[in-house]
């Protein structure tokens, strides 16, 4: 099983790693977009950055070192609502070890990587126009790289952007069937949380189900896909 996250507009600062190493990122069959995508951002840092404020100077300097710059675990780089709900940097050794064995993030710079891909701090998203590159064109193949039944936790955008086949997305509700909007996110946090504090092991969506009802984590199957029902909007709560 692999648990698709999107990145995050928001990223912790510094890392204890060398300097990014494409050749070390899982997914080596996305080199050669890699280094497209990263040769588009050279050319977005010669040609100036805004500047403007402080967010958008640190982002500035971000890009422009984003080549010697430390690294951390993807999962460790990205904050947020569902990464502070997943909080990867309290969970004991085997959840983490199984988030690092099942969790992919996609990034807009880097394509698919894994929880524990040593990454640098970036400021690139789905809407940033790298000049002589196209997010679309980068990523459309990406989805090949990616093997086995694939939970799809990811926005619509970033879905759309790198298709993976058959991969089952999960809709967060409320207890009245609701869907959850921003807190959407907080409820997919959680739940990824417990399927690494249980180890959860499934090959399909309907035994990912089976396995939830026994597990007395709210997550139905639905037609097309995944129902998550959250009780509390910042907590999965069986």
């Amino acid at each position: 099983m692999i648990v698709l996250l999107p990145p995050s507009e928001t990223k912790a600062a510094g890392g204890t790693g060398a300097s990014l190493t494409t050749a070390g990122l899982g997914f080596p069959g996305l080199a050669v977009a890699r280094s497209r995508a990263l040769a588009a951002l050279d050319r977005l840092v010669a040609a100036g950055q805004d500047t403007s404020t402080p967010a958008k100077a640190r982002a500035a300097a971000d890009n422009a070192a984003v080549r010697t710059s430390a690294t951390m675990p993807a999962i460790d780089r990205y904050t947020g609502v569902l990464y502070d709900a997943l909080d990867a940097g309290s969970l004991e050794r085997d959840a983490r070890a199984w988030v690092e064995r099942h969790v992919v993030i996609q990034s807009a710079l880097l394509g698919f990587v894994r929880a524990g891909d040593a990454i640098p701090a970036y400021k690139v998203s789905e809407h940033t126009r790298l000049p002589g590159a196209r997010m679309k064109a980068l990523w459309a193949d990406a989805g090949a790289e990616l093997d086995g039944f694939a939970l799809d936790l990811r926005s619509k955008a970033y879905a759309q952007l790198a298709p993976v086949a058959g991969a089952v997305a999960v809709e967060v509700v409320s207890p009245e069937g609701t869907a959850l909007n921003h807190w959407n996110k907080a409820g997919k946090g959680a739940l990824v949380r417990a399927l690494a504090e249980a180890g959860a092991r499934a090959g399909s969506a309907d035994e990912l189900a089976a396995w939830a009802a026994g597990a007395g984590l709210p997550l139905e199957r639905t037609g097309s896909g995944l129902r998550l029902t959250v009780r509390d909007p910042r907590a999965v709560a069986a």
